[in-house]
C-alpha cells in the first residue's frame, strides 16, 4: 500500500498507548509504567520528526483482542471529526492484538480517512511502500497468537489450582 500522496501534508498526530493488564504495583488511579514509558517513547518520536502532536489517547488495562475500547474509540471519533490525520504507536501490538481488524483498520480504515499510521518498533509508516509494511498482516497474526497462547496459559494455570483445591480469590480486608 502506498501512500505516497499524503507525504506532504501537515499531519496532525494523535498518540494511542495501550497496555492489556495492569501492573502488579499499579495504585488506584495512577497509570502503570508501561503507559508511562509508551508515552515517553512517543513523544520523543514526535519531538525528533518535528511533528503537530494534538492528542493521546490510552487504554490502559484494556485487552487488544477487540476494538471496543474507551481511548480507542475516542481517537475514531477524532479521526472521523478531522481533528488527527496521523496515529502513531510504539508496535503494532498496541493497536491490537486481533490480526483482521488491525488489517481492517490499517488497510481500509485509515487510508480511506488519509491517515498515515506508524508503528515506531516495527518500523511500520502507511506513508510509504517498504517491505515492513507487507510484512504487518504477518506480525498482527503473530500478536493474537501470543494474546491466546498467554490466556491459555492463564487457564491451564488456575485449572490447576482448582484442580489442587487452591483459594483463587482475593483476601478479605477491613477499612
Amino acid at each position: 500500500m502506498s501512500l505516497n500522496i499524503m507525504n506532504n501534508i501537515d499531519y496532525k498526530v494523535g498518540i494511542y498507548i495501550r497496555l492489556s493488564r495492569e501492573d502488579e504495583e499499579k495504585e488506584k488511579y495512577q497509570e502503570s509504567e508501561s503507559i508511562q514509558n509508551q508515552r515517553t517513547m512517543l513523544m520523543q518520536y514526535i519531538k525528533e520528526n518535528k511533528l503537530n502532536f494534538i492528542s493521546e489517547y490510552v487504554d490502559d488495562g484494556v485487552s487488544g483482542t477487540n476494538f471496543d475500547r474507551p481511548g480507542f474509540n475516542r481517537m475514531i471519533q477524532d479521526i472521523e471529526n478531522g481533528k488527527i490525520n496521523m496515529v502513531v504507536t510504539k508496535d503494532l501490538s498496541r493497536l491490537g492484538r486481533n490480526y483482521v481488524q488491525s488489517g481492517l483498520y490499517i488497510e481500509d480504515y485509515f487510508p480511506e480517512h488519509n491517515v498515515r499510521f506508524i508503528a515506531i518498533l516495527d518500523n511500520i509508516d502507511t506513508a510509504y511502500d517498504t517491505s515492513n509494511n507487507d510484512i504487518a498482516p504477518f506480525k498482527s497474526i503473530l500478536n493474537e497468537m501470543y494474546a491466546k497462547d498467554t490466556s491459555k496459559k492463564i487457564n491451564s494455570v488456575l485449572q490447576a489450582k482448582r484442580n489442587n483445591g487452591e483459594y483463587l480469590g482475593t483476601a478479605p480486608f477491613r477499612l
